[in-house]
């Protein structure tokens, strides 16, 4: 059974007459009555009852009918979620971000504008570490991610593109005495106590830290690790030691902690935007030209 068939039915089921049928549908009357003898055959029900005047649905025909107009409008909901599909207009993407990302703005700025200009798109987000997430897109569990430069080698399947540049902040209890100073340099922070994510955590952060620190001749001492932002800067509050965070994490007001300017150039993070290398889908497309319209626009 084709779909044309259930559309020549329909047509001859509203009509009750062969020959409007056959205009309206813009065939031969004869080529219709075979169709639907070649379907009422295939059913092995008969349709309709037929005279020289007239044309009726038999009950089987009746019946017939509401199952034939479901399908044909399925049909076309199919087909027009196929279209909105291939324009990235329907369907879902699977974005990662960062931990700092949701307080940069322009996550918001993106996120909010999608929903907005392609609401029929379901969007799944996940929370991941820069490193798990470029795993994930590599693996095509992902769709896109924002992260932070990885500073380790990268899968040549995943290219990325940056959104924006963000300064590194200082974070520091209100009582440390580099809280007095306007702006702090990296080498003022030799023998001070570290908070920071862990080592395996897979954030683009950690190796940063080390690297600016061995710059300025010295190796952080870490005394305390945690896996989130917020635990980090609860733990500085603490007195458990400093932290170098994504400028953005000011936004996370708690007593007892300052955030200060890093006076070195090199202290500053990317906000990048992951996927896969190569990959031609709509709803990505869509995306990453919606991102790059919002970032330009700063």
């Amino acid at each position: 059974m084709e779909l044309r068939h259930l559309r020549y039915f329909v047509a001859v089921a509203e009509e009750l007459h062969f020959t409007r049928a056959a205009e309206r549908l813009h065939i031969g009357q004869p080529p219709l009555s075979q169709q639907i003898q070649a379907l009422e055959a295939e059913l092995g029900a008969q349709l309709f009852e037929r005279s020289k005047r007239w044309v009726r649905l038999t009950e089987a025909g009746r019946l017939f009918l509401d199952d034939a107009r479901r399908i044909l409008a399925l049909a076309e909901q199919a087909a027009v979620t196929a279209r909105r599909a291939q324009r990235g207009e329907a369907g879902e993407l699977r974005i990662g971000f960062t931990f700092s990302t949701p307080f940069t703005p322009l996550f918001a700025t993106v996120i909010n504008r999608y929903r907005q200009r392609f609401p029929l798109v379901r969007l799944t987000l996940h929370e991941m570490a820069t490193l798990p997430q470029i795993e994930a897109i590599g693996q095509r569990t992902l769709d896109l991610g924002f992260v932070r430069p990885p500073e380790v080698a990268i899968p040549a399947s995943v290219s990325l593109s940056t959104l924006r540049q963000d300064p590194l902040r200082l974070v520091l209890p209100s009582a440390h005495p580099l809280a007095a100073q306007a702006s702090i340099a990296i080498r003022e922070l030799a023998g001070q106590a570290f908070v920071m994510y862990p080592k395996d955590a897979g954030t683009g952060i950690y190796p940063q830290i080390f690297r600016l620190c061995r710059a300025a001749g010295f190796v952080p001492h870490i005394a305390q690790e945690a896996g989130e932002a917020s635990t980090i800067i609860g733990l500085v509050a603490a007195g458990c030691g400093i932290s170098v965070l994504p400028a953005s994490f000011d936004r996370i007001h708690m007593d007892g902690v300052c955030y200060r300017p890093i006076a070195d150039p090199a202290a500053t993070t990317s906000l990048l935007l992951a996927r896969l290398q190569g990959q031609s889908a709509p709803l990505v497309d869509a995306f990453i030209a919606l991102a790059a319209e919002a970032a330009q626009a700063g």
